[in-house]
């Protein structure tokens, strides 16, 4: 008979920036499957370079761990895989709003929330924020190169995506979010009412620093 308990976790993210009362932007960013926090981060500096004071950039962690090949070497985190996935996702979103919590507690209420997902992570982004709808929303979401989960509630997405700022991307080599793809995925979120840009660019399953650029100097209006 399959049991399960509740226990501690130490769950670790990687930050650029300090939050202050100066804080005006804040973007929590889900890594991909396989990848580390540390070096996802990487792919933002630029943003928080540009605007050292005003931005923070934070990158929570999969909290599964694994070799990425054999018993030894690199590491990588997922953020979950189809074994006991229930658990899994209220796992992810605890973790991710007593994060968001504990950051937000450092910050003005007025800062602008980003929550930006890639691959993997877009996933259990779009989960998380579906369950929390009712109580609140980002102010911009990013879905890159991945998908809206289809399992989410028809009533939980249509709360949360109705008139939020969705920004999808993907890149035109993409092995698996075509730009067609990309495209079939926003017409689905527009059906919920969500206020979708899409943005490709030349190359594959990566992010892009222009785009990256872009989203931050100019985030999507509501």
């Amino acid at each position: 008979m399959e049991r399960h308990i509740s226990v501690a976790r130490t769950a670790r993210y990687q930050q650029l920036g300090e939050l202050s009362p100066a804080t005006t932007q804040l973007w929590l960013v889900l890594h991909g499957y396989g990848q580390l926090a540390e070096y996802f981060i990487r792919h933002f500096a630029p943003l928080h370079a540009a605007d050292p004071v005003g931005t923070v950039i934070v990158a929570p962690e999969g909290l599964s761990r694994f070799y990425l090949t054999g018993t030894g070497g690199r590491v990588g985190a997922s953020w979950m895989t189809k074994a006991d996935r229930l658990a899994e996702i209220d796992d992810q979103a605890s973790y991710l709003t007593t994060l968001l919590r504990h950051l937000q507690a450092q910050c003005p209420a007025t800062a602008r929330l980003t929550v930006l997902a890639f691959s993997q992570g877009t996933a259990t982004a779009s989960r998380w924020l579906a369950r929390e709808a009712a109580q609140w929303r980002p102010d911009q979401l990013v879905l890159w190169a991945g998908d809206f989960p289809a399992d989410i509630n028809a009533g939980a997405a249509q709360q949360l995506l109705n008139g939020l700022p969705v920004a999808m991307v993907s890149g035109d080599q993409d092995e698996y979010v075509s730009l067609t793809k990309l495209h079939e995925l926003a017409a689905t979120l527009r059906q919920h009412g969500a206020l979708v840009s899409t943005y490709g660019f030349a190359g594959g399953h990566t992010l892009q620093p222009d785009i990256l650029r872009q989203l931050h100097a100019t985030p999507l209006p509501a």
